[in-house]
Formats: C-alpha cells, sequence, structure tokens
C-alpha cells in the first residue's frame, strides 16, 4: 500500500529526510516501512510516568518485529498531584489538550503511519485519543497500570487518594502531622497510576470499551505479564491497522461512545470521564452529546462493579475477576455489538471470543446485569435553574448519603478562602458552600474543588453541608452532597455566577435536578449589573492562550479551531 511517510524517491525532502534516519542507524529497507510514533509521556516527576521508557522500548521492539519502524516521541506528563501546585490547578487539564498538540505537532509534521499512545495517569489517556481522533492516524493505545500501594502497622490497606483525604482532617485534630506522614510514606510502593477506580483506571477502561486498545488490556499491574502481553500484542496491532488503513475515526463512533459510557457506569468510573469522552468525541468529528447518553443510560445501566473507594474490593480484585474485558462481556446484549475495535474485529467477535475463555472469573466482584451492585446510577447528570447546561454528581455504589438537601449559600470565589472558612467554623449545618470561579474560563483550565470537600469531610461537616461547584473534583473521593462541573460555569453568564449569601438552593437527586430558589426578575436584575469575565488578552504564557481559546465542557472544553465536520454518526 502507500504510505503517506513515503515522500517522492530523489525530493528534497526524502533526500533529507533518509540522511537523518541514516544516521540513526535505519537501512534502505526500513525507509518503505510503516513508520509508527511512540507517544511516550515519561517524566521523573511522578511515579505514574516513571517506569514508561523500558516500555517504550519494548513497544518500539514489538514494532519492529510486525514489520515496522519505530521512532520514540515525547509529550507533556499531566499530573494532578504534582502539577496542581500553580496557576491555581489549571495546568492539568489544560495540559490535556497541550499533550494533543504535542502529538499532533510530530505525528502531523513528520507525516508518521500510525502511533502507539503509552498511556498513564488521569489526562494522558484522553489526549492521546484527542490526537488520535483528530489526526485519524491508525492508533492503539496501552494503558500502562496502577501502581501498588502499601499497608499500615494495623494491616489496614493505604493508597494515595487517603492520603488526599486525610490531609484534610489534620486541621481538626482528625490525624497527627506524624500519623500523615506516616501515610505518605506507605501509600505509593511502585510505578504505575493511582489504586482504586479513579480517573487514570476509568479512562484505561473507557479506551478498551472504545476498541482502542487489544483485548484485556485494563486495568493491570504495572510491570506485570498481562501488561507486558499487551505491550507486546501492539506492535503487531498498530503494524495491521496500518496497513488495512484502519483509522481511529472509524472506531469512534456513536456505537463506541454508547459502548463506552455503559463501561462507566458499570464500573462506577470518575465523572471526569464525561468531559474527556466529550473532547474525545469532538475530535473524532461525531455529533454526539456525551452528556445526554450519560442521561440516557443512567435510567438502565448500574453499577456491576464497586472498586474501593466506591465500595469493598479493590483494583486488584477487579483485575483478576476480569477487568474491562469481563465488565463488557456482562453488559452483554446491551452494548453495540457492531462497533469495530483497532485489531478489526467487532465488538461482538471480541466478546464472545473473551466469554468462550471465561473471561468473568469472579461474579461476586463483577456481577451479572441482572444483579448490580446498586439499584442507582453511580454517574448522574444533573440540571435545573442553578446548572441550565449541566452539571455532574458522583454516587457510590454503597451509597448511604442524603439523596435531597435543601440550604443556605455560602458563596466563595476560590478554594483558599473557602477551606478558611471551613476552618474558622463559619460554615454551619444547612449551608450549600457555592464555590465558583473555577471553571475552564475562570481558572483558566479548571481548578480543584476536593481540598475543600475534603476540609468539610475534616470538619465533621460532610452530610450537613451540600457544595456546588464548577471546579474539578477528584475522580475517586468525593463526600457527601457534592454537585460539580456547573454549567454554565460562574466566569461565564449564567446563574451560578450571580449567587448570593443567603440564597436558598434546592438539590434532588432522585429528580437529578440543582435549582436556585430566586426569581427570574431577580436574577436578571444581578446579571445586568454584572460586570464581565476578564479574559487574559496579551498576557504571554499557556494559560492566557487556553483562557482565550477553550471551548464550554458541553464541548468537551476543549480548543477552538477543531470544529471538523460531522464524518461518522
Amino acid at each position: 500500500m502507500t504510505l503517506r511517510s513515503n515522500l517522492p524517491p530523489g525530493s528534497p525532502r526524502w533526500a533529507t529526510r533518509r540522511a537523518q534516519w541514516h544516521a540513526l542507524g535505519l537501512g534502505e529497507e526500513d525507509l518503505v516501512k510503516p513508520k509508527i510514533a511512540i507517544v511516550n509521556s515519561s517524566s521523573g516527576l511522578a511515579p505514574c510516568f516513571s517506569h514508561l521508557d523500558p516500555i517504550a522500548a519494548a513497544v518500539k521492539e514489538s514494532v519492529r518485529a510486525a514489520g515496522g519502524v519505530a521512532f520514540e516521541v515525547r509529550t507533556v506528563a499531566p499530573t494532578d498531584f504534582i502539577m496542581a501546585a500553580g496557576g491555581g490547578g489549571g495546568y492539568v487539564l489544560s495540559s490535556r489538550d497541550l499533550l494533543a498538540a504535542d502529538v499532533e505537532a510530530v505525528v502531523e509534521g513528520a507525516q508518521l503511519d500510525g502511533m502507539v499512545c503509552l498511556a498513564s495517569c488521569d489526562k494522558t489517556t484522553p489526549g492521546q485519543l484527542m490526537a488520535a481522533a483528530r489526526l485519524d492516524v491508525p492508533a492503539v493505545v496501552v494503558p500502562c497500570g496502577y501502581q501498588s500501594s502499601g499497608v499500615l502497622d494495623d494491616g489496614e490497606r493505604v493508597d494515595i487518594e487517603d492520603v488526599f483525604l486525610r490531609a484534610g482532617r489534620l486541621r481538626f485534630g482528625g490525624i497527627t502531622f506524624e500519623g500523615l506522614c506516616d501515610l505518605s510514606d506507605r501509600a505509593i510502593t511502585g510505578p504505575g497510576v493511582c489504586t482504586g477506580m479513579g480517573t487514570a483506571n476509568s479512562m484505561h477502561i473507557v479506551a478498551e470499551a472504545l476498541g482502542m486498545t487489544v483485548p484485556g488490556a485494563a486495568p493491570v499491574r504495572a510491570n506485570s505479564e498481562p501488561m507486558w502481553r499487551a505491550v507486546r500484542a501492539s506492535g503487531e496491532a498498530i503494524v495491521a491497522a496500518v496497513l488495512a488503513g484502519r483509522t481511529p475515526r472509524s472506531i469512534l463512533t456513536r456505537a463506541a461512545f454508547g459502548n463506552a459510557v455503559m463501561a462507566v457506569l458499570a464500573v462506577s468510573g470518575s465523572i471526569n470521564t464525561v468531559k474527556h469522552l466529550q473532547a474525545i468525541a469532538r475530535e473524532a468529528g461525531t455529533d454526539v452529546d456525551v452528556y445526554a447518553l450519560f442521561e440516557r443510560y443512567a435510567d438502565t445501566i448500574r453499577p456491576l462493579a464497586a472498586v474501593r473507594p466506591n465500595g469493598e474490593d479493590t483494583i486488584e480484585d477487579f483485575e483478576d475477576a476480569g477487568g474491562a474485558l469481563a465488565v463488557l462481556a456482562q453488559l452483554g446484549g446491551v452494548l453495540d455489538a457492531g462497533a469495530v475495535t483497532v485489531t478489526g474485529e467487532s465488538m461482538g467477535e471480541r466478546l464472545a471470543r473473551a466469554a468462550a475463555a471465561g473471561v468473568v472469573r469472579d461474579e461476586r466482584v463483577i456481577r451479572p446485569l441482572s444483579d448490580p451492585k446498586a439499584a442507582h446510577p453511580t454517574v448522574v447528570v444533573v440540571r435545573g435553574s442553578l446548572a441550565p447546561g449541566s452539571a455532574i454528581v458522583k454516587l457510590s455504589a454503597a451509597e448511604d448519603r442524603a439523596m435531597t438537601f435543601e440550604g443556605t449559600a455560602r458563596v466563595f470565589g476560590d478554594a483558599p478562602s473557602s477551606i478558611a472558612a471551613v476552618e474558622g467554623g463559619l460554615v454551619r449545618p444547612g449551608d450549600v458552600l457555592v464555590l465558583r470561579g473555577l471553571g475552564p474560563v475562570g481558572t483558566p483550565g479548571m481548578g480543584m474543588a476536593s481540598q475543600t470537600v475534603f476540609a468539610l469531610d475534616g470538619a465533621g461537616l460532610t452530610g450537613q453541608v451540600a457544595v456546588v461547584t464548577d471546579g474539578q473534583l477528584s475522580g475517586l473521593v468525593n463526600k457527601g452532597v457534592v454537585v460539580g462541573e456547573v454549567q454554565p460555569e460562574g466566569a461565564l453568564p449564567g446563574p451560578l455566577g450571580v449567587v448570593a449569601d443567603g440564597d436558598r438552593i434546592a438539590i434532588d437527586l432522585h429528580e437529578r435536578r440543582v435549582d436556585l430558589l430566586v426569581e427570574d426578575a431577580e436574577l436578571a436584575r444581578r446579571q445586568a449589573g454584572r460586570a464581565p469575565h476578564h479574559v487574559p488578552g496579551g498576557e504571554s504564557g499557556w494559560l492566557p492562550v487556553y483562557a482565550r481559546s477553550v471551548e464550554p465542557l458541553a464541548r468537551g472544553a476543549t480548543l477552538r479551531g477543531n470544529d471538523l465536520p460531522a464524518t461518522r454518526a
């Protein structure tokens, strides 16, 4: 077949490219082989990425064995726990789009034929899938595994989210400084992404449900044999996809997004998957409304698994029970079996083969569709007069919190001031803590609201105080009634930006509503007197550029300029 990387022999670009690659040790026969980018977000900044270099080397070898030529390329490596310290936390989500641009610049600039993406922390998987959808060159995602966690002297398991949550209790005496340091010392005992069903593991499962991985790729223990098996299979898969002309837009169809949404609901996945899936759909040029899909399937799909902190099972239990492939098999007839996968088989064919091999190894951990872990959905899209666009609530499978709440608004424009108010006793039972200015434009890049939620937990106010915010929440731990990612965000025209102290707010998760109990005329008066949000103009740096370009969450918080024609239904 004709490969786009094969430039006209004798042309100046062919000659100079030949010279460059000859210097790297490539021979004449290599110049006509499929040329594959190994997209590596390796970084020494966090354990999420610290093990990726040997994986990249193994993928390169597997590509060579399959008849291709591999080139390792690097990207930004966003990590919430490290990079949220600066820019109000805005560098984390915005780096997802920076990563997609990193991939585009190299793969499109060099006119490479395909790519294998090493998926690790929260934003690398969606960023890589966004790039694959945008460029529409064959791509395979390789989930690179989750980290091992430790135990305390009393045998209690401890992981990074325990550290994050319990740090909020320090101010109130719920843990000592020495105890917190002990947790921190023991929480992570190996490389890979956070344990538990957080955003990273959820997005690895999403990649498999979309059909963009080899079968059985997620979740896996980092550096385990199942991970290395997927790594070895990736080289053959990408070369075959290139030779077959099997591109992401033939895979990322409406059917695939429906399957992915059902998988998220079935595993009680992270709420952050909603905006990431919407962003991938936008880059794929589809007209899929992912928020509407979550609303639709929340009526019928219940949690089939309950991995910590949604339940008692560990991510190891979940993997050993069959992982993502077992969940998809249990969903069975409700999935779209005709969806295409990167290996060329349909999702139905893949699942039939998996079922015949006994992929569901423990139905206590991964339940059948007829016997779910809970009777309610775990990712709930809510709307109402306070969130006319939408908002999202995460519930656990073992839900015991109140499903309704009405209280008095206490409004804050940033996380530190809200935490100070909680710690100072200024937030009281019956309040609805409104935290705004953390959206994609307001921060810019989305600020993290979880610290405020954890401060409430430390103060013993979980369940007694509700939270409404336009900020981002942890993909793992949320406590109490927390309404996140409110649209329109507070920085844009809309009700969230004009909520005042003392307003009444009503939340009803049964009805999937969040309402501001203020007369329309009063809201109109407030809007008319409101000064417009200042969007950075001539300032240099990445975040001002992002603020001027970012679209609302309803469009995945993607950047303007990617309005591609809808090519797949």
